[in-house]
């Protein structure tokens, strides 16, 4: 007897209840009559109803149409209040899943689960278990009370162990004598369960969205993956209804859990990406510019700022570039480059804003430019220098609006990227000639780093040679060799017009066309050619340079004519002998040729003031 308007007194006989559903009509004895509470035009509900009269002085000359009718009624009642609960479960369930849809973490998704899960199913508590096949143990989450609010427990015992070794939903209550609840837990927490009602997560389980009950039919097939508990029902006992409404709950759980674990481990992986991608770039050297440079970077890394990286062919300002991104908050996002000098002007539009379809003749389909792409991130702009007026004026517009326009459109598009920009030219003479757009030059260069070339870095040559030696020996798997100390001298006096792209490309070739474990200045001037002469290397330096490698040169001779004697060069050279070292130093003379040279026979002229 779901309710009574007299719930102290007798309840009807089952043997008339029975004969009511059987016949579909009105039936009963001298006290009672029952009929079939069924609404005529509407769906017959799956769990069919009787409507129940008692009169103690008997119904008289009650007509039985009287009684169908009411009875009738009451079933169209019950139908239009089961419909707006049922609306409003529905309404409710779909903004949940929709919600669950968004968590990108298990254990907001979990919480978010719970919460929902005892609203729309008016319950105390619960918890979501996922199965450790591997250690056999059921994790249920969130789980109150609990330190870490985690609930480990063995799956082989307990309602919701059956459940996910059988499949099948399981109810269990103290009116029916509480088999299967742990009472040992509610000890452990605190906690007196009443009533559990607990159905299985199943991996690939599927709504089908129109069904009769609830927004959906529940197809549960694939693998069992954990368990969805609900822990007292706040008024009264789970019903049957309850269990179809949790069942599409745990379906839609199972995809959002997927979803949320596939997510985690993209997330996990492109940040190992990431990290493996900044590790790889690396600023090698110890010269002071290169302290600076760094210096400078790690300053304005993580910031917005708009960046220019100056320097010659080959320095690495691709790498500036690189560890400024690296260096950022913004490390996660993408990091686009583009090379102005080798995209047509004609196309060059087109590749950093995008284009709408058919707005030239191969536009087949819209395309998103480089600055959508690089949204978020940064795009790295090489060779700035070679982009033309036009490109300028519009790269000017998306600098200071933050918007772009594809071709052939007319939406702007808000994107947050950051530009580095590069290029190997002198910018203030380009804009003094008029080829470079003067506010676009002051807007780029907010900050300006400079990357030195390889020939004013000093022993860094030698660290990085040592560098490439390695990860090609390692590609190669032949042993690494080493450099005579004349062979490095001949590295640290080449002029290096290719900067360290030419000196990656030197140990390449040295490591696949050499068999030699100790490289002497013969294997070097095989593998480098022609560019190994001093006088050749002249010609691709400015004149400073060359002034420079002619004075070392020039010294180095006279020190051999001298035959190591300092004072005599010095006299040679028509220099002071303190003079002669000071002039040394400033050329960049390594300590082990300075102590190679000693003055044998001329011991009174190494006391000259």
């Amino acid at each position: 007897m779901v309710a009574s308007t007299d719930p102290a007194g007798s309840s009807p006989p089952a043997e008339l209840l029975s004969d009511a559903l059987d016949r579909e009509a009105v039936v009963g004895g001298d006290d009672w009559r029952a009929a079939l509470a069924h609404a005529v035009g509407f769906r017959t509900p799956r769990r069919p109803e009787v409507l129940a009269f008692q009169a103690s002085g008997g119904f008289g000359g009650q007509p039985e149409k009287l009684l169908a009718d009411a009875a009738g009624y009451l079933a169209l009642g019950l139908f239009l209040v089961r419909e707006r609960i049922r609306a409003s479960r529905v309404a409710s369930l779909l903004e949940a899943t929709l919600g669950w849809r968004r968590a990108l973490e298990t254990d907001e998704l979990l919480r978010c689960m719970a919460e929902v899960s005892t609203k729309l199913l008016e319950a105390e508590r619960a918890s979501i278990f996922l199965w450790d096949r591997a250690n056999h143990l059921l994790i249920g989450r969130p789980a109150l009370g609990v330190e870490g609010g985690v609930l480990r427990i063995p799956d082989d015992s307990g309602i919701v162990a059956r459940v996910v070794r059988g499949g099948e939903v399981e109810r269990a209550d103290q009116i029916q004598g509480g088999e299967g609840i742990d009472h040992a837990v509610d000890k452990k927490l605190g906690f007196q369960t009443r009533s559990i009602l607990c159905v299985p997560l199943w991996k690939d389980a599927k709504t089908n969205g129109g069904g009769e009950h609830h927004g959906g039919a529940f197809d549960d097939s694939g693998e069992i993956i954990g368990a969805f508990e609900m822990i007292n029902k706040v008024d009264g006992l789970f019903t049957i209804e309850d269990e179809h409404l949790l069942k599409i709950l745990a379906a839609h759980a199972s995809a959002a859990l997927e979803d949320t674990r596939q997510y985690e481990e993209l997330s996990q992986t492109h940040a190992q990406v990431v990290e493996a991608a900044a590790d790889e770039v690396s600023f090698i050297g110890e010269c002071p510019a290169v302290e600076a440079l760094r210096t400078t970077i790690r300053r304005i890394a993580d910031t917005d700022l708009t960046v220019m990286i100056l320097g010659e062919n080959g320095v690495g300002k691709d790498v500036a570039a690189r560890l400024t991104h690296y260096w950022s908050s913004r490390r996660d996002k993408p990091f686009i480059a583009v090379n102005c000098a080798a995209v047509p002007d004609s196309l060059l539009e087109s590749e950093l804003f995008g284009h709408e379809k058919g707005a030239f003749t191969d536009a087949r389909e819209r395309r998103a430019g480089k600055f959508e792409l690089a949204s978020g991130g940064a795009l790295f702009l090489d060779e700035i220098g070679d982009m033309s007026l036009a490109g300028q004026a519009k790269l000017l517009r998306v600098l200071e609006d933050k918007t772009v326009v594809r071709v052939g459109g007319s939406e702007s598009i808000l994107v947050d990227t950051r530009v580095i920009a590069a290029t190997n030219q002198n910018l203030a003479t380009l804009v003094r000639e008029r080829k470079f757009r003067e506010d676009l030059f002051f807007r780029l260069s907010v900050v300006t780093l400079e990357v030195p070339p390889l020939r004013e870095r000093g022993a860094d040559l030698l660290l990085l040679a040592d560098h490439f030696l390695t990860e090609f020996c390692a590609k190669a798997r032949r042993k690494k060799p080493r450099f005579t100390a004349e062979a490095k001298k001949k590295l640290l006096r080449h002029a290096w017009p290719g900067n360290i792209r030419e000196l990656r490309n030197w140990m390449e070739r040295l490591v696949y066309l050499t068999s030699a474990a100790l490289i002497d200045v013969d294997e070097l001037a095989a593998i480098a050619g022609p560019t190994m002469s001093d006088e050749s290397a002249l010609y691709h330096t400015s004149l400073a340079e060359a002034t420079r490698q002619f004075q070392k040169a020039h010294l180095e001779k006279q020190i051999a004519a001298s035959g190591g004697n300092m004072s005599e060069a010095a006299r040679r050279l028509g220099l002071h002998r303190s003079n002669l070292y000071r002039k040394m130093r400033q050329l960049g003379f390594t300590d082990d040729s300075d102590s190679g040279n000693s003055d044998s026979g001329d011991n009174a002229a190494d006391h000259e003031t």
